[in-house]
């Protein structure tokens, strides 16, 4: 750990909600849910509102809808997050060079890195950073950590939220971790908190008895090393920027342990889609997809499968990707889930028998389905009126869509609903997950 306060850990409040609240008006302080909305959908977000019905990430949507009914459930619209997150990287790499982002909402930042840096003005610093961020987005919060390392500073930024700063002055670490719960620290899920309880360890203090051994014998080498160093507050890693991309890869860390195949599936299925757009977006293929878990008691695994020809495709993705779901047991839960492609490459070329003819097969297929259909009408997606101006879906069916018309700039606005076909109404934007 270094000798100051300065490395920051900053995250966007419910970040797709915030997002989503922030251009509905009409949803402002009302639970909010972002995700598949499909009977086989699956929560992105929720909004605070709704975390309080037991609504979070990860949890199939039909479990959302039985917590929270009366949420307003959006398919999601990529660009606008997309948008926020480069206004908030960009305003956060001119406070320093070495910026990490782990996600579109989430990052850590080196500010001792940054021009003239003073340790002793680092609130100013935050709360500069946290107004031009709100000023920038349109009033989107960040909550955010400052310490001497990246795990404090990850915690530090957990223990306000939402909008809210903690910064940990240096040689306090271990005084500040040793009060909370084990799972305060990463890697401790319910399955590994439960055997630390069998032994009497409930806080992070209590975590510190045990000799490394112990801890190691209990848990696992991996495990029990990293648990030991971290209850202390030892943790050496630096921020690192942006660098040549070697992989590309999503994964996420479930609230609460999944079991539930069907549900791992369809989060298997995202996550291609998601790695997908990341290699066209960049140009780049790859060969070799694997599969990342960690099961309900730590224990992490990795399966890999390696293509004849490099592919950006997202159903040959996800279709690798689910068979090698299949040959694992998961029976007793996954706390986390990754699909990623390595092996890249700057060109495509697809296995003939199985891709390029199956993919223009699909292709002629979708462009039938669309000359017999109207456009699809989504919850959530960005509309414009010829008559009545921008607004969003708020509902369709029985060859109707229904339209409330306001903006962020606007106050809450009129409802009206029109036919599917309606030439005078157009789709705006079309989000990620609407499927």
């Amino acid at each position: 750990m270094r000798s100051t306060a300065s490395i920051m850990h900053l995250d966007l409040d419910a970040f797709f909600a915030s997002v989503e609240q922030r251009d509905k008006p009409s949803l402002r302080g009302k639970p909010v849910i972002v995700g598949g909305i499909g009977p086989r959908g699956v929560v992105a977000t929720a909004s605070y509102e709704a975390r309080v019905h037991g609504v979070r990430s990860a949890m199939r949507t039909a479990e959302a809808r039985a917590r929270c009914p009366h949420a307003a459930f959006l398919g999601g619209r990529f660009d606008a997050y997309r948008e926020a997150s480069l206004l908030v990287m960009t305003r956060l790499r001119e406070a320093s060079p070495l910026v990490e982002p782990l996600s579109l909402d989430e990052a850590f930042v080196d500010l001792a890195a940054g021009p003239d840096f003073d340790p002793d003005a680092v609130e100013q610093v935050v709360a500069d950073i946290r107004r031009d961020i709100a000023d920038l987005t349109g009033g989107l919060t960040a909550s955010v950590g400052v310490a001497s390392s990246k795990l404090m500073a990850k915690i530090a930024s957990e223990i306000n939220k939402p909008n809210g700063v903690f910064i940990v002055a240096p040689g306090t670490e271990a005084d500040v971790l040793g009060p909370m719960q084990a799972t305060a620290i990463p890697g401790v899920g319910p399955a590994t908190a439960e055997k630390l309880r069998r032994i009497g360890i409930a806080t992070v203090e209590d975590l510190r008895s045990p000799s490394e051994d112990e801890l190691v014998r209990l848990l696992g080498q991996s495990s029990g090393r990293s648990l030991f160093r971290l209850a202390r507050a030892d943790d050496e890693r630096t921020v690192e920027p942006d660098r040549e991309t070697k992989s590309v890869s999503v994964e996420d860390t479930f609230e609460q342990d999944i079991s539930d195949r069907a549900q791992l599936e369809v989060i298997v299925d995202r996550m291609a889609r998601s790695v997908s757009g990341r290699l066209r977006k960049n140009g780049l293929s790859g060969r070799t997809v694997t599969l990342k878990l960690r099961h309900h008691d730590f224990e992490t695994h990795t399966r890999s499968s390696t293509l004849a020809n490099p592919t950006d495709n997202a159903r040959i993705l996800g279709a690798t990707a689910r068979a090698l779901l299949e040959a694992e047991d998961v029976t007793n839960g996954l706390r986390l889930l990754g699909v990623g492609v390595s092996g890249l490459a700057d060109w495509v070329q697809e296995d003939l028998f199985a891709s390029e003819d199956d993919d223009f097969e699909e292709d002629e297929a979708a462009e039938a389905a669309k000359a017999a259909r109207p456009t699809r009408w989504y919850p959530g997606m960005d509309v414009h009126h010829a008559e009545h101006g921008d607004g969003w879906v708020w509902g369709s069916g029985l060859g109707q869509v229904t339209v409330r018309f306001e903006t962020r700039h606007t106050p809450p606005g009129p409802v009206h609903t029109f036919q599917y076909d309606d030439p005078a109404l157009g789709a705006g934007h079309t989000g990620t997950f609407a499927a």
